[in-house]
């Protein structure tokens, strides 16, 4: 998909000048750029989904602490 961006000359002329010499293209950090921020966003909610699935179950251990063998049914 073609995508077009209005950005300032100077910020496209020092990122243009910066992707150069790591040997990429600015089309190229946009991309990685905009990867990362997707799966930090899908981690983020899935943290988020976690967590609110944690408060809503049921469960309850009653203060109950479980040992290593416990956890792993080695008893």
């Amino acid at each position: 998909m073609d995508v077009t961006l209005s950005i300032d000359d100077d910020l496209i002329r020092e990122a243009t000048r910066r992707a150069e010499a790591m040997g990429i293209s600015v089309d190229q950090l946009v991309r990685d750029y905009l990867e990362q921020f997707v799966e930090k966003t899908n981690r983020n909610g899935s943290a988020a989904e976690f967590e609110r699935l944690s408060h809503a179950a049921q469960g309850s251990s009653q203060g109950r602490k479980f040992n290593r063998e416990e956890l792993h049914g080695r008893k």
